[in-house]
C-alpha cells in the first residue's frame, strides 16, 4: 500500500462507505438491520468536465436501481455542481429532473445538498421548481444569516428542509462565525420548522439540539428524521432508532473523497475523533 493509500485510509476511512455502489449498498443493509436508513451521496463537486457530469448522473441512476432491487431503506443526496451547474443550466436541470423522476418511480426521496454561498439562490430556485414532485428535499445551513428567510420561503412552498450547521467557506459578514451564534440560529430555525412544517430533518451532531428537537416533538408530533454524518456518532443514531425515532446516516461513496473529508477535518470535534486528542 502506497503513502497516498495510507493517507486516504486514515483521513476518509471513518466517513466514506467505500469506492463502489456495492460498498454503500452493503453498509446500508447493515444499518437497515439496526433500524437506521441511509442518505447516499456519490462523492464529487464543482465539475466542469461534462464527462464527470455524465458519470455522476449515470451513477445515481444505477444507485437508484440498486436501492430498489435490494429493498434498502435509503434516500439519495445530490450536489447540483456535480450535475452540470458550472457548465449549462439546461444540462443541470435535465440531469436533476431525470434523477427525481427515476427516484420517484422507485419510491426514493432525493435530497439536494447545499453548497457554497454563490450557488444558494440557484439551488433554491431549482428545488422549488420541482417541489411538487413530492419526493424532494433541500439542505439549509444555519450558520448563514440568510437561512431563516430561505426556510420560510421553502416551507411556504411546501418544501422539505434538512437543517445542518454548515461547513463551506462563506464571506464573514454573511455568516455566524462563532459556534454559539450558529447554534442559536439553528435552534431558531428548528423551532420555526416545528411550528410551521409537517416534515423535516434535524441533521446535527449537537446532542443538545437533538434533545431539544425530541422534546419539541412531544408537543408538535411532526414527521421528523434525525440524521448525522457516518462515522461521527453512529452509536447515538442507532440508539435513537431503537427508541423508535426515524433516523439516518449520511453515507458518501466514491473516489473523490478529498473535499468532503477535509470539510470534516475542519471541525475540531472530528479531528479529536481521528487523533484521539
Amino acid at each position: 500500500m502506497g503513502i497516498n493509500d495510507e493517507i486516504e485510509k486514515i483521513v476518509s476511512g471513518r466517513w466514506i462507505a467505500g469506492e463502489y455502489i456495492s460498498d454503500v449498498v452493503k453498509l446500508s443493509k447493515e444499518l437497515n438491520h439496526k433500524g437506521v436508513k441511509s442518505q447516499i451521496n456519490y462523492l464529487g463537486e464543482l465539475f466542469t468536465d461534462i464527462r464527470d457530469v455524465r458519470d455522476a448522473t449515470n451513477t445515481y441512476a444505477m444507485l437508484i436501481d440498486e436501492i430498489s432491487k435490494n429493498k434498502i431503506k435509503a434516500h439519495i443526496s445530490i450536489k447540483l455542481s456535480q450535475l452540470g451547474m458550472l457548465i449549462d443550466h439546461n444540462i443541470l436541470e435535465d440531469n436533476y429532473a431525470s434523477i427525481v423522476r427515476m427516484a420517484k418511480k422507485k419510491g426514493i426521496f432525493v435530497w439536494m445538498d447545499m453548497e457554497e454561498e454563490q450557488f444558494v439562490d440557484k439551488e433554491i430556485e431549482l428545488y422549488l421548481a420541482y417541489v411538487k414532485s413530492g419526493n424532494v428535499g433541500i439542505c439549509i445551513q444555519s450558520y448563514m444569516k440568510r437561512s431563516i428567510k430561505d426556510v420560510v420561503r421553502i416551507v411556504n412552498k411546501k418544501g422539505v428542509v434538512r437543517l445542518v450547521k454548515g461547513a463551506y467557506y462563506t464571506p464573514k459578514n454573511h455568516v455566524y462565525l462563532d459556534r454559539p451564534a450558529a447554534t442559536k440560529n439553528y435552534l431558531k430555525i428548528m423551532n420555526y420548522l416545528f411550528t410551521k412544517a409537517n416534515k423535516f430533518m434535524v441533521a446535527t451532531h449537537d446532542i443538545n439540539l437533538v434533545d431539544a428537537a425530541l422534546y419539541a416533538n412531544k408537543k408538535y408530533r411532526r414527521d421528523v428524521e434525525y440524521s448525522m454524518l457516518n462515522g461521527i456518532n453512529n452509536k447515538y443514531i442507532i440508539n435513537l432508532a431503537k427508541a423508535g425515532e426515524s433516523t439516518s446516516l449520511y453515507l458518501p461513496f466514491g473516489r473523490k473523497w478529498i473535499d468532503y473529508s477535509f470539510r470534516r477535518l475542519k471541525e475540531i470535534g472530528n479531528i479529536r475523533l481521528i487523533t484521539g486528542l
